[in-house]
């Protein structure tokens, strides 16, 4: 009977507010019009009835429940809880393939999946001839990590089609949710391989067909038809390819990766650019010998050369003196790995990073030198050095960042502008679209590491950011 009385007086209300000044009137309007939507259960407005601001205010998340899913999809895992290691085309990555496309198939969207196994769901606009607004990430993690790398963006971009379901709200531009085939470059070596694909590499799509291995020699065609993937003999899969403008933009949710907002008390990070990566492979050959037998003096040791690289790559990285410019040697291997044995090979992958692309360039000129350097001193021989790949930065478009910096401020939500050191899917996609990324804080600014820790609050407020931004940039 109260429920009635409310909704009777809903009504009387918006009556009224046809004789009220034209601001009160809007007010009056939309809290009956919520005030019927209560009642009835459903919806009453068309998209675009009410601005933007009005939409802020009905987008509610699901934060337990998203947890829940994040927790879920953790275990899928070869490494045990709280660690997630999730490689691509293993058991237990098309296991949790299978579970975001059900989660796609329940939130209504169109499931379809590409020659490598980029997952596409659709939820259908109302003019779906228009090129659709997109969001995605990667859930493929690198071994004992933690369980929001990617999957933020990935079962929030879920969440955030399950949020304007929820608030009525229909969109003129389709929207497509992208899980992207490894962005880690765990098995194969080759990072973000499904976003490059997308992009239209045709380097990439010749090398994964004749020439990609895994550390166990295992070509990737093999590894991709074992999971279901590349069952066409004869695809050379440029069918993966996308032209550029297929989408009208693209935006990608994700965890911080760094201390900044966390530390500065804000909530969302407004990704203006990305940096420029590049990864190095570098091979030293020496002699090897009993390490008792072999005296100091006659030693010819690949080890040391490598050792004494890795030192030339802080020296050179820090010689840039600016805080962007990063490098790691993140793999060094020894042969025959004997503690009594000489290193007579070693075997070193170098990442390095910078917003600025020559400056970069300069750090990977100065590691080569250094390398030819330190294998004369040595008296080794440098037997490759190779230049994997060496991206170029992408910025993210103009609309974008505007239209994330509205989605914030209207609701209520503290963001800076800030550029993003790791890089993404995105980097790519920014070759086919307009790009954005909304960044959340992440506990300590911890990565790559069981630690990773984002509250279901700041998952929530991203879900709500992507959410309005997406439906901006659908009704454009």
């Amino acid at each position: 009977m109260e429920s009635l009385k409310r909704f009777l007086c809903s009504i009387a209300l918006l009556l009224i507010s046809l004789l009220l000044p034209s601001s009160l009137a809007q007010q009056q309007q939309h809290e009956s019009i919520r005030t019927m939507e209560d009642f009835s259960g459903y919806p009453i407005h068309e998209p675009g009835q009410f601005g933007s601001i009005n939409l802020a205010s009905s987008l509610s998340v699901d934060a337990p429940g998203l947890q829940n899913q994040i927790d879920e999809l953790s275990s899928f895992s070869d490494a045990p809880s709280p660690s997630v290691t999730r490689v691509l085309y293993t058991d237990k990555d098309v296991s949790a393939r299978r579970y975001v496309k059900n989660l796609m198939a329940l939130a209504g969207l169109t499931v379809r999946e590409d020659a490598v196994g980029n997952i596409f769901g659709k939820w259908d606009g109302l003019e779906p001839n228009l090129p659709a607004v997109a969001t995605g990430s990667h859930i493929d993690a690198i071994p004992y990590s933690g369980k929001y790398d990617g999957v933020v963006g990935v079962l929030g971009a879920i969440e955030a089609i399950n949020v304007l379901k929820r608030s009525g709200f229909k969109p003129k531009r389709s929207l497509e949710i992208i899980l992207f085939t490894s962005e880690e470059p765990t098995r194969f070596g080759i990072s973000c391989l499904g976003s490059r694909l997308l992009a239209g590499s045709k380097e990439l799509a010749e090398a994964l067909k004749t020439t990609v291995v895994d550390g166990q020699n295992v070509s990737f065609i093999e590894a991709a038809r074992s999971a279901g993937y590349a069952e066409d003999k004869d695809d050379d899969l440029s069918s993966v390819f996308l032209k550029k403008g297929s989408y009208f933009a693209f935006l990608e949710l994700h965890i911080e990766q760094g201390p900044i907002l966390e530390d500065e008390g804000l909530d969302i990070g407004v990704v203006t650019a990305i940096a420029a990566p590049a990864s190095l492979k570098v091979e030293f050959e020496g002699n090897g010998g009993h390490a008792g037998a072999v005296l100091m003096p006659y030693r010819n040791d690949a080890g040391l050369a490598a050792a004494e690289l890795a030192l030339a790559v802080e020296k050179h990285v820090l010689e840039s003196e600016s805080i962007d410019t990063v490098g790691t040697v993140g793999i060094l291997e020894l042969h025959p790995g004997a503690i009594n044995s000489i290193p007579s090979k070693s075997h070193l992958e170098i990442d390095t990073r910078d917003i600025d692309e020559a400056r970069r360039n300069t750090v990977i000129k100065k590691i080569q030198e250094s390398a030819n350097t330190i294998a004369k001193k040595r008296k080794v021989k440098l037997s490759e050095f190779k230049i994997v790949n060496q991206d170029p930065p992408a910025l993210s478009d103009k609309l974008v960042i505007k239209k994330m910096a509205e989605a914030a401020t209207e609701l209520n939500l503290s963001h800076k502008m800030m550029i993003s050191r790791a890089y993404h899917d995105s980097l790519f996609m920014a070759r086919i679209s307009p790009m954005g990324m909304i960044f959340i804080p992440c506990y300590k600014g911890y990565s790559h590491k069981p630690e990773e820790y984002s509250s279901p609050e700041d998952m929530a407020n991203g879900v709500k950011v992507l959410s309005l931004t997406l439906a901006k940039l659908s009704l454009d």
